[in-house]
This record gives structure tokens, sequence and C-alpha cells, in this order.
């Protein structure tokens, strides 16, 4: 099965809509989303989740029903969202994300389908559908691969890569030739990390490791509370080295706290994934892994019905 971006645009025409407003993950991924979206839609970003807190500009608490999620899976019925992660256990998916566009739900993968789910970042999805060509800008193509660790995913898993470029068609997929060679993982290690080192922006380390010089992968950890400065000088960077208008950072005006917990797929599977949502008030879940499920709940449940 091939993906027509004609086809993906007709069932979620908020995804080329201009002027949205939306929330990012609070990491490099939806910040690298933030400053794509604002360069080629114009789109306004009013808030951030990290799957523990959303943080709300006056904006997004007025036009919370508008909001569109990126880098993000939420639930609420009202919530658009575009993410990545696996959340089906089979076809009887919650009705949230039925109007949410996430690859490996439009391909029907389910949690027993790891080692075919959508290996990019949710930023190359994004320039697939709006066919926007991977720069040739050997620096800017290294702020791009490093989205969600893809030039690693790209090495490691090369047969689910090439399955899905597939899916993805009509799109030029050349930028992914010499990913698994050594002078790209210099690249990599040589400029990409000590940069984001310097500028706070690489805090911690992931399992995977490169096939060629064993670099450790780089991800990142962004708390809106102060943090801004790491934002800034990532929009700043992307602005030089990938020509993207730099979006303007949203005035944080309200902290919505909530907790992340974790529970065995097994059990959600007894219960039912509705039942699961209801009994806990699941605002937002993935299937991380073929045995487990992290979720967020808030503490103050009524406090976030506002987002329903």
């Amino acid at each position: 099965m091939k993906l027509k971006r004609n086809n993906i645009v007709k069932k979620y025409k908020w995804l080329t809509d201009k002027n949205q407003q939306f929330i990012i993950s609070c990491n490099y991924d939806g910040i690298i989303c933030a400053s794509f979206l604002k360069h080629y839609l114009n789109w306004e970003l009013v808030g951030y989740y990290d799957y523990n807190s959303i943080w709300l500009s006056n904006a997004a608490v007025e036009n919370r029903n508008k909001i569109i999620w990126v880098d993000l899976n939420i639930l609420p019925e009202t919530g658009k969202s575009i993410g990545g992660h696996i959340v089906s256990i089979n076809k009887d998916l919650p009705k949230g994300f039925l109007s949410s566009c996430n690859p490996n739900v439009v391909m029907n993968l389910t949690y027993k389908d790891f080692k075919n789910k959508f290996p990019f970042s949710t930023l190359i999805f994004l320039m697939w559908l709006h066919n926007i060509k991977i720069t040739n800008n050997a620096i800017g193509k290294l702020f791009i691969l490093h989205s969600d660790n893809s030039w690693m995913k790209i090495q490691k898993y090369s047969n689910n890569i090439r399955d899905w470029t597939n899916i993805l068609s009509e799109y030029d997929w050349s930028f992914l030739k010499n990913i698994d060679s050594i002078e790209f993982e210099k690249k990599i290690d040589q400029y990409l990390y000590p940069k984001l080192i310097t500028i706070g922006a690489a805090s911690n380390f992931s399992k995977l490791k490169s096939n060629h010089l064993n670099i450790r992968s780089r991800e990142s950890n962004i708390n809106p509370d102060w943090d801004s400065d790491i934002i800034l000088k990532l929009f700043s960077i992307f602005g030089q080295n990938l020509g993207w208008t730099l979006p303007t950072l949203p005035i944080i005006t309200k902290r919505v706290d909530g907790l992340r917990r974790k529970i065995e797929l097994s059990k959600v599977i007894d219960m039912g994934i509705h039942k699961f949502i209801s009994k806990y008030k699941v605002f937002s879940y993935a299937i991380t892994s073929p045995k487990i499920i992290s979720y967020t709940v808030f503490k103050k449940y009524e406090s976030s019905r506002s987002y329903k």
C-alpha cells in the first residue's frame, strides 16, 4: 500500500490550512517542527506539552478547541494532532484519534507491528506531506536528520526505512544516501552534537549507538519554565542553516500539571482500550513497546476537561 499525499490532505484538511495555532512536544523534535510550520504555513506557536505538563499562552486557552497538537498524540475529540507513536491495539480506535493524523494509524499498524512502525520524525512526515525537498545544505541536513534520531534509525532499520520510502510515494528520498557511513558520523560527532551541547540542547543519551563510530545518539528535554533561551537558540540555528522563518515564543500564562504513568499492555487489552481511557481519564497515551503503555492523566481532571 502506498500513501498519496492528496488523499491525506483531503482527509485531514487542517494540515494545509494557514495561520493555525499549535502546541508542540517539549523537545528538539517539536521545536524544529515549529520552525517548519511557521515558515511554510505561518502557524502560531501557543504552547508546549511534555506528557507531564501543558504550558499554555492566553491564545491557547481562548482557542483551546481549535488548537493543533504537533509531534503529539492526544485523545480529546476536539483536539487535532499529528504524531508518529503506535497507538492502536486493534482496529477499534478511540474516537479522539479518528480526527488526528498518524501514519501508523493510516497504515492500520498495531502494537503487533513494532518492527514495521513509522521510522521517521514528525518533521520528515510533514516535509513529505508538503513535498518539501530535504536541503542539499550539508549542515542543514544534519539538523533535519537529527529530529527523532532519524539518521540513526536510517542506519539501524534499513529494511523498514526502505518499506516506508515506498509507502510515502512521489518524494525525493535521495537524502538517505551515505547516511550509513563513517563520513556522515564524523559530521554528527564533530559538528552537530558539539553545537547542540554548547547551547544546552543535547541533555540526554538514548540507547542507540551508531554503526561505525559507536556514537550514542543525543536527545533533548526542554522545560519552558527556564529553557526559553535554548528554544530561541534552536530557532536561530534553523533560521541560519535552513532559511526558515523564526517563530515567536509564546508568552506562557498557565501550566496544567499531570501525572505520567505506565501500565502493562496486557492489562489494557484485558480491560479494553475504551474502558481503560474512561476509568483512568487518560488525556494521552502511546504504546512505547510491545508490552507497555505510557499514559498521562491530570491530578485535577476537571482542569483538563476544558481541552475536551
